[in-house]
């Protein structure tokens, strides 16, 4: 009798051990590319926009201040004849006291594990699943290796389709222009800086940084895109020229 007691015993600790082992084993559920790039037509995101340029032969630096709306316009194929969606651009002064203005258009393709942004022509992988810390995705792995050299006489894209998108941060609650905004995640690209601001006119500097921000059921909600390439003058002699541009931008209304 007691040897059947202990096969029991043991029976019921080995089902145990088993069904722990099973729940450990559980697969990881992710949200959707939907839950934090939700496209319905009509939705639209207003943003401010602070625009860096180079001016004045690129010698002078300035920022340039705006708001701009996306909005989801239609739904639409791709090139590849993919359902994708096209996205109309406005804007108008920092304040919001003039009217808006068409900005230009770009499409966002979304994808079963990943959701595809085109604009200007380049191509990016913007969103990839599963959404949780850790998460890396070649994002430019579609752009040519000098993308931007026929806008910019920079290097700083030099082997620019082999970047890592990387999700590094979850947040409950975030600060997106000083507004507590739900359920927000980073990804983070890019941190390099040589001479950074300038402060050293007779030798080469750079800056290139790259992070956005999306929120569950909204979308985009921050995107800091810095990319720029300071070259001395030839003679050493006064402020050289700076190629490149920058664009800081944070959600300020939303429907």
């Amino acid at each position: 009798m007691r040897s059947n007691n202990l096969i029991c015993l043991a029976a019921i600790a080995f089902l145990f051990c088993f069904a722990s082992c099973e729940k450990e084993t559980e697969e990881f559920k992710t949200d959707t590319i939907a839950d934090y790039l939700p496209l319905t037509v009509g939705k639209y995101i207003t943003y401010r926009l602070d625009s860096t340029v180079f001016t004045n032969f690129q010698r002078t630096t300035e920022i340039h201040k705006y708001q701009v709306k996306h909005v989801v316009d239609a739904q639409v194929p791709d090139n590849l004849g993919r359902p994708s969606f096209r996205i109309l651009r406005y804007l108008r002064d920092s304040s919001g006291t003039q009217p808006w203005v068409e900005n230009g258009t770009y499409f966002i393709t979304p994808l079963a594990d990943q959701a595809e942004v085109i604009e200007d022509n380049l191509r990016f992988i913007k969103l990839h699943l599963p959404f949780k810390l850790n998460t890396d995705w070649k994002g430019n792995k579609y752009l040519a290796n000098r993308a931007y050299a026929s806008l910019y006489s920079f290097n700083n894209d030099d082997n620019i389709n082999d970047w890592d998108y990387n999700i590094e941060k979850f947040d409950e609650t975030a600060s997106i222009g000083g507004q507590p905004v739900k359920d927000v995640f980073t990804i983070f690209v890019i941190d390099e800086k040589m001479n950074a601001p300038v402060t050293d006119y007779t030798v080469a500097g750079w800056r290139t940084y790259i992070t956005e921000q999306y929120a569950k059921n909204i979308g985009l909600v921050s995107r800091d895109y810095i990319i720029w390439e300071y070259q001395p003058n030839t003679n050493g002699v006064g402020i050289g020229p700076t190629s490149g541009f920058g664009v800081k931008m944070w959600m300020i209304d939303h429907n």
